[in-house]
């Protein structure tokens, strides 16, 4: 299955105008991760619904919140409309990164929350977010752990979309990077028949030296 931009508008459509696909809550690594940063250029990658993005603004980040689904956009927009300061600090942008990278060394913070792309994908991907973080910037990214296939919750079983966040370090340069959190972090679930889980998320928090 390719999960492109059709995929995406397709499965947001699926749940009707006022039905959310997520939570509608900000993603909990992300909250433990960037609320000590100092608030300034935001770059949220695969915004969704925009939960991560408001979180972020609401806290004085200027967002530029990217996703390949316009349908998600959309609604992502309609939620803020209540909340004119907010909006005003973020810009919603339908884009698709595997295609058109982001600027390089442009974001104090790069937020990639569950982005998950086969391995030679991903790899490229990856190494452009980095390489759109500014000096003494910060590159978040989060995403299941492939340890999450052995329990009762659904992940995507192709081989390669889930990570450890060590994989991800040893991608970074340590002469460019400094590597602030490298973890598997547990997180209490709900598998698909409502029975509570333990999931883990491979966390990576690193901070580009100035």
């Amino acid at each position: 299955m390719e999960f492109d931009e059709s995929f995406w508008d397709e499965r947001y459509r699926q749940h009707g105008q006022h039905a959310p696909v997520w939570s509608g809550q900000p993603n909990p690594q992300l909250v433990a991760e960037a609320a000590d940063l100092v608030p300034g250029s935001a770059l949220d990658v695969g915004a969704g619904e925009g939960a991560d993005a408001v979180w972020l603004a609401r806290r004085g980040w200027r967002v530029t919140a990217v996703d390949i689904s316009s349908v998600a956009l959309g609604r992502a927009a309609a939620a803020v409309d209540g909340e004119p300061d907010t909006a005003a600090r973020i810009t919603w942008q339908h884009q698709d990164l595997t295609v058109s990278p982001p600027p390089a060394g442009t974001f104090d913070l790069v937020s990639a929350q569950f982005l998950h792309l086969p391995a030679p994908q991903r790899d490229g991907v990856y190494s452009r977010l980095a390489a759109s973080v500014a000096p003494g910037g910060t590159l978040l990214i989060v995403g299941h752990h492939p340890s999450d296939l052995e329990t009762s919750v659904r992940r995507p079983s192709a081989p390669g979309l889930l990570f450890t966040a060590e994989q991800l370090a040893a991608q970074l340069d340590p002469d460019e990077w400094e590597i602030v959190t490298c973890t598997s972090r547990p997180r209490s679930a709900t598998d698909s028949d409502g029975a509570p889980a333990t999931v883990q998320d491979a966390v990576l928090r690193a901070r580009r030296r100035a």
